[in-house]
């Protein structure tokens, strides 16, 4: 039996509602199979995007440079969970403690001298993380530079952690598939029952917020055609 890894990508399009905008199988998740996969979105008509919110697979990454070329927000609860697991058990409340008082911040030049404080702090008791803490400082802040009433929801994948769930309970129950195909129709069925309600649901974001981000944006760059759509993209594997 060989395992495979379900993907699924998520965005939040300008008027503030969520939509499912790619699923597919692949052996591995490796680099070239991410970078296939970001480019056939697009190809559905979707452009311009603000922000691409995963953890940090490294060829995930990769591709999201190379195909999106936007800015990429890692996820907050991946990156405390693994620097958690860096420290011995007696020193994990202390890390969480200090990492989580990054994303407390009210603006992000606060959120940067935070940062800079725990990263001096955590130097002599956790070395690892106070590095790899200060490398990921953009990555890290990223959602800080969208309205603030939406950080909540940008700054890690949990939004989406519900509907993972759904997919890996249905995807057990069943087991082994015959192929792809099989598979993807499982999930496609989930993942449109879950698309309907929330196109039809309450917005996910305020598309008012949106409306003035999406006005400076288009301020400082070239016009785009009427018909494009610009997302916040969420990914996500199984």
């Amino acid at each position: 039996m060989r395992l495979k890894a379900l993907v699924v990508a998520y965005a939040v399009h300008e008027s503030g509602c969520r939509e499912v905008i790619g699923v597919d199988v692949g052996e591995a998740e490796t680099e070239a199979f991410w970078r296939e996969f970001l480019r056939g979105v697009p190809a559905r008509g979707f452009s311009g995007v603000l922000l691409c919110v995963s953890d940090a697979h490294e060829g995930l990454t990769r591709a999201i440079a190379q195909v999106l070329g936007c800015s990429w927000q890692r996820c907050a609860v991946h990156f405390l969970r693994d620097m958690q697991g860096r420290v011995h058990r007696s020193q994990q409340q202390m890390v969480a403690a200090a990492v989580r008082q990054v994303f407390a911040a009210d603006e992000l030049a606060e959120a940067r001298a935070r940062l800079a404080g725990v990263v001096a702090t955590l130097e002599a008791a956790a070395p690892k993380v106070a590095l790899l803490l200060e490398a990921a400082e953009e990555e890290l802040l990223a959602f800080m530079r969208f309205p603030r009433e939406h950080w909540t929801k940008l700054r890690s994948t949990n939004p989406l952690e519900r509907l993972n769930k759904d997919l890996a309970w249905r995807s057990d129950v069943v087991g082994i598939y015959r192929n792809d195909e099989s598979l993807i129709r499982l999930a496609g069925a989930l993942l449109l029952e879950q698309n309907n309600e929330w196109l039809v649901g309450r917005c996910y974001l305020s598309a008012e917020a949106l409306a003035g981000l999406y006005a400076a944006e288009q301020a400082d760059e070239p016009a785009r055609p009427a018909t494009s759509a610009r997302e916040v993209v969420l990914l996500t594997s199984r």
